[in-house]
């Protein structure tokens, strides 16, 4: 029966036109979405469950693997996933976005087939409709080096993921009703560090243990909602040494700032005496300050864990300081065998300049989040479906928003699908302006860009003097201070339509995220995948036959 699986899977595979080679291996996963009540802050409330698991369970890949994932949905309610940082190459189809897929039905199941090529990195999956991410359904995802490949650093001990964001007690319904009638979401009611917080049952638990003298590799993700988080251990430093698929420059730090969405990799080694110790997560730029702590345990240890927390930085200074001292490993090996060095970003010429500014305004008395002043709608026919049917002119307008800003942003708001073209393998600067009092974040499906650069005030062209052409992070999401920008560029030669988007959940819902599409000149197979046989096919496109296939 498994070989007859296999072969199936296979054949779609062929069918799809997603080439791969025999010596790639396959991940096979099936996952039910259900239900399940839990108390992470000492309250009962629904959550989402992967396989019964809050957080779901690890995925773990190594560079050019091909996963599948057959996920059944037993929720009352349609249901996607995405996998956060994942580049999807020529396959925007698996990306899991209300913009790339139709949702899977309640008590349906549909199974994503992707291949993590040429990446490696930690990074994590979530729901991504509605408010179904406050809910959880969320997991990690590292994608680890080929054995060919060398790590510019000893294998350490262990590999632990450690998944940090703030929550809500209220359900992901409620919070839905809330930004459906008008209202803000105010003030998560705690961290959670892997599910669980001080006030959880098992809160006296080592959440992890380690052996004097060995040193081990935490993969540390802000899966939050809205905060971006503070991290740190208990009388131990940390040696950053990835950075969302990038290899980065060895710096040691007492903290981290992590915003949403954001991934880091960092090696601790068990160094003090042997006893118990504080892993602390604590809230960034708010008045009152969340924290949380999940108890770290020496294997020969005695004694429990100091009271006395360290203190976390205070100011958005001290977080851009750190931003900037984060800087790409130039002679380190990532996916490929060639230094990440040898791709000169800094000497390739800017085409084409897209300055967006967030904003906050009220749409016939309600809340609304916008870019440009419009502020993003999903449409009842996936929009990446639209443009493959040609039915682009009944579900949405190209280029809605203008490369710059209006000069009345703020003050009125359009709501509609937001969608800009790109021309395929241009090299595109972005800027992210923020007039606002709070920290942004952004993350950009399908690509890695260069943080170049981040800056209080606003962006003029004057400012590029300052980017950072050398050795900036190849990343896929980026903070933006209040009152600041940030400069990312990147080269967008992977056709599909990508989600660039807030990360946080009260701004993605409202409408502070757009897609960009990068289609194929050709139509050909060598730059996008063929839409999959299993593809799920709603709205307009529903009954529609299928148009003819790219050829190579």
């Amino acid at each position: 029966m498994k070989s007859i699986v296999i072969a199936v899977l296979v054949s779609l595979t062929v069918r799809a036109a997603v080439v791969v080679r025999a010596e790639d291996p396959y991940l096979f996963f099936t996952w039910n979405i259900t239900y399940g009540t839990i108390s992470p802050l000492g309250v009962p409330q629904q959550c989402i469950l992967v396989n019964g698991q809050f957080p779901g369970p690890n995925i773990n890949s190594t560079t050019n693997n091909n996963v599948v994932v057959n996920i059944f949905n037993q929720l009352d309610e349609p249901f996607l996933m995405t996998w956060h940082g994942v580049q999807q190459r020529k396959n925007s189809w698996q990306d899991g976005t209300p913009g790339t897929n139709c949702p899977i039905p309640p008590g349906k199941n549909y199974t994503y087939h992707f291949q993590v090529k040429d990446q490696i990195g930690s990074y994590f999956y979530y729901p991504s409709l509605g408010m179904h991410r406050a809910a959880g359904g969320f997991g990690g995802l590292r994608i680890n080096s080929r054995l060919l490949i060398p790590v510019p650093y000893a294998d350490p001990e262990d590999d632990y993921t450690v998944l940090i964001g703030d929550w809500y007690t209220k359900s992901h319904t409620q919070l839905k009703g809330f930004l459906d009638s008008g209202r803000a979401l105010g003030r998560p009611d705690g961290i959670l560090i892997n599910g669980k917080s001080g006030k959880s049952k098992e809160s006296d638990k080592p959440l992890f243990t380690m052996k004097s003298g060995k040193t081990y590799k935490y993969r540390v993700c802000n899966v939050g909602l809205k905060n971006s988080l503070n991290f740190r251990f208990q009388s131990h430093k940390m040696k950053m040494v990835e950075m969302e698929g990038s290899h980065t420059v060895q710096n040691n730090y007492d903290s981290l700032d992590v915003h949403l969405g954001q991934c880091y990799s960092v090696l601790v080694t068990a160094d003090q005496p042997p006893k118990d110790y504080y892993m602390v997560v604590s809230t960034r730029f708010t008045k009152t300050v969340l924290t949380t702590t999940a108890i770290i345990s020496y294997a020969d240890g005695k004694g429990p864990a100091s009271p006395e927390l360290p203190e976390a930085p205070v100011g958005w200074a001290w977080s851009l300081n750190q931003f900037r001292s984060f800087r790409w490993n130039l002679t380190a090996s990532a996916a490929r065998p060639n230094p990440q060095g040898s791709y000169h970003y800094g000497e390739i010429n800017i085409t084409r300049t897209i300055k967006l500014v967030n904003s906050a305004s009220r749409d016939k008395g309600k809340l609304r989040y916008a870019l440009n002043g419009v502020s993003h709608i999903d449409a009842d026919t996936p929009l990446k479906l639209a443009e493959y049917y040609g039915i682009t002119d009944k579900v949405f307008k190209f280029d809605v928003i203008q490369d710059s800003p209006p000069d009345t942003v703020g003050s009125t708001v359009t709501v509609e699908p937001i969608v800009s073209n790109l021309t395929h393998r241009t090299f595109i600067e972005i800027i992210f302006e923020n007039h606002e009092q709070s920290v942004q974040s952004y993350h950009l499906s399908g690509y890695s860009f260069f943080a170049v650069g981040i800056e209080p005030g606003k962006w003029t062209p004057e400012k590029r003097k300052n980017y950072n052409l050398l050795d900036a992070v190849s990343r896929h999401t980026i903070q933006v201070f209040p009152k600041a920008w940030a400069a990312i560029m990147t080269t967008f030669d992977n056709c599909g339509m990508w989600n660039l988007r807030s990360e946080g959940i009260e701004r993605r819902y409202l409408g502070q995220q757009m897609y960009l599409t990068v289609q194929s000149p050709q139509r050909s197979l060598r730059d996008e995948y063929n839409i999959p046989d299993n593809a799920l096919l709603c709205g307009v496109v529903k009954d529609m036959p299928k148009p003819e296939p790219y050829i190579i």
